[in-house]
C-alpha cells in the first residue's frame, strides 16, 4: 500500500455570508500520493481537454509516464507542455507497462468508448474527456467490459469537477443550506471560434450530437446536485440555426429531464456566445431547493468587469455572494487518483457515470429537430 500525504494541504479560513452564517468546506486538495507512486499515460490528444486532464492529475502528485496519438505534431505540442512525459511508440508499448495504472485520453467524441474498450481490456482504468460515448450500443459494450474487469471507466466532467464554484455549490447542496434540491436551470452557451476547430468537430456521426456531447456536462451536473441515482428525459429539442456550411451540425440544443426523487432539469446548451463577450458569458446555474436557491454565474459582472465570486445564494439565515476563487481547488483529481489505487468509489461511482451518460444519448436520440438553417427553415 503506497504512503499517502495528507490530501488537504492549504488550509483556509471559513467563508461567510453576509449574515454571519459560516460555511467550511475541506481545505483545498494538495498531494495525495508522493511522486511515482500513480503513473498515468496520455493516448489521444484530438481535444485540448487533456492537458487539463494531465495537468491536473500531476498537480495531485502523478507522473505522466507516456504519451501517444498517431499524429506526431501533436505529440510534439504536448510533450513541450511535459517534458518529463516520453512518446510511446503505439498503444501497446503503453499497455505492456505494468507501472501504467490508467490511461487518460480525449480522441474524436465517436472513439472514445472504442479506445476506453482496450484500455480496460490491457488491465488498466480510464480517464476519458466528455463526452464519455456516443451510443446506447457503446454504452453496452462498456458496460460489460467494466463488469468483466472490474476497471474504472471515469470521465473529465469539466464544468463540474473542474470549477470550484460548482465544487463548492455541491458542498452547500450536500451540507443542507438550500434544503432538498427540487429543480435545477443550467444554460451552456460555449465560443464556437469556428477557425480553431477540426473538421470532425462539426459531424454529427463523430462529436455525436450537442446534447450527448456539451449536454452530458449538463445532465452530470443534475445528477449530482439533486442526488439522483436515476432519471428519464421528458423531452429535447435540436437545431442548426445558423451553420449552413456542416449539414450535420447541432448549434443549438434543450432538454428537460426528471429524477427519480421528482427533481425537475431544464437546460440549453449552445454555440452562440460571441468571441468578444469576454467579461459576461449568458450562462450559468441556478440550484432551486426547498429553503433557498444557489445562483452560480459564468465569469463576471458585466457593469463592473468585476465579481463578489462567482456563486450567490439565498436561504433562511440571508443571502450573500462567495468569494472563493484560490480556495476550494479541484478534489476530484486527487480523490480518483486514491479510487484507483484503493479500488474504492469516492471521485463519482460507475453507476453515476453510466446513468448521465445513457441520459445524455438518450436525450440526443429523442431529440426533435426544431430548425435546419441547410434545408432553409
Amino acid at each position: 500500500m503506497a504512503e499517502f500525504f495528507n490530501p488537504y494541504t492549504a488550509p483556509k479560513g471559513p467563508i461567510k455570508m453576509s449574515g454571519g452564517e459560516e460555511y467550511l468546506p475541506a481545505a483545498k486538495p494538495g498531494a495525495v500520493v508522493q511522486k511515482g507512486e500513480f503513473v498515468f499515460a496520455a493516448i489521444g490528444l484530438d481535444h485540448g481537454h487533456i492537458n487539463a486532464m494531465v495537468k491536473e492529475l500531476c498537480n495531485v502528485g502523478g507522473v505522466c509516464k507516456w504519451v501517444y496519438d498517431p499524429d506526431n505534431a501533436k505529440v510534439e505540442r504536448f510533450l513541450k507542455g511535459n517534458p518529463e512525459t516520453k512518446a510511446a511508440r503505439s498503444e501497446a508499448e503503453i499497455y505492456d507497462d505494468k507501472t501504467v495504472k490508467m490511461v487518460a485520453g480525449a480522441c474524436i467524441t465517436s472513439q472514445r468508448a472504442d479506445l476506453g474498450l482496450r484500455v480496460l481490456s490491457a488491465g488498466k482504468d480510464y480517464f476519458t474527456d466528455k463526452a464519455p460515448l456516443t451510443s446506447l450500443e457503446q454504452l453496452a459494450a462498456v458496460k460489460a467490459k467494466v463488469k468483466e474487469t472490474g476497471l474504472k471507466y471515469m470521465c473529465y466532467f469539466g464544468e463540474r469537477i473542474h470549477s470550484e464554484s460548482a465544487n463548492f455549490a455541491g458542498y452547500l447542496v450536500q451540507s443542507g443550506a438550500i434544503g432538498r434540491v427540487i429543480q435545477v436551470l443550467g444554460l451552456g452557451p460555449h465560443y464556437l471560434l469556428e477557425e480553431t476547430r477540426p473538421a470532425w468537430f462539426f459531424d454529427r456521426e463523430y462529436f455525436g450530437g450537442i446534447l450527448c456531447d456539451i449536454g452530458s456536462h449538463q445532465i452530470e451536473q443534475f445528477l449530482f446536485f439533486s442526488g439522483n441515482e436515476d432519471g428519464k428525459v421528458a423531452r429535447s429539442n435540436i437545431a442548426n440555426f445558423a451553420h449552413p456550411k456542416y449539414p450535420t451540425f447541432e448549434d443549438y440544443g434543450d432538454a428537460m429531464t426528471i429524477g427519480e426523487n421528482g427533481a425537475v432539469h431544464y437546460f440549453r446548451v449552445d454555440w452562440f456566445n460571441p468571441p468578444q463577450a469576454v467579461n459576461i458569458q449568458g450562462g450559468g446555474q441556478i440550484i432551486l431547493g426547498t429553503k433557498g436557491f444557489i445562483d452560480r454565474r459564468r465569469i463576471f459582472d458585466p457593469a463592473t468587469g468585476k465579481s463578489r465570486g462567482e456563486l450567490f445564494m439565498a436561504n433562511d439565515k440571508g443571502e450573500t455572494g462567495f468569494e472563493i476563487a484560490g480556495k476550494v481547488g479541484f478534489p476530484f483529481f486527487g480523490e480518483l487518483v486514491l479510487d484507483v489505487l484503493n479500488r474504492t468509489e469516492k471521485a463519482m461511482t460507475q453507476e453515476h457515470l453510466f446513468k448521465a451518460a445513457e441520459l445524455a444519448v438518450t436525450a440526443q436520440d429523442q431529440a426533435v429537430k426544431i430548425a435546419d438553417c441547410t434545408k432553409g427553415n
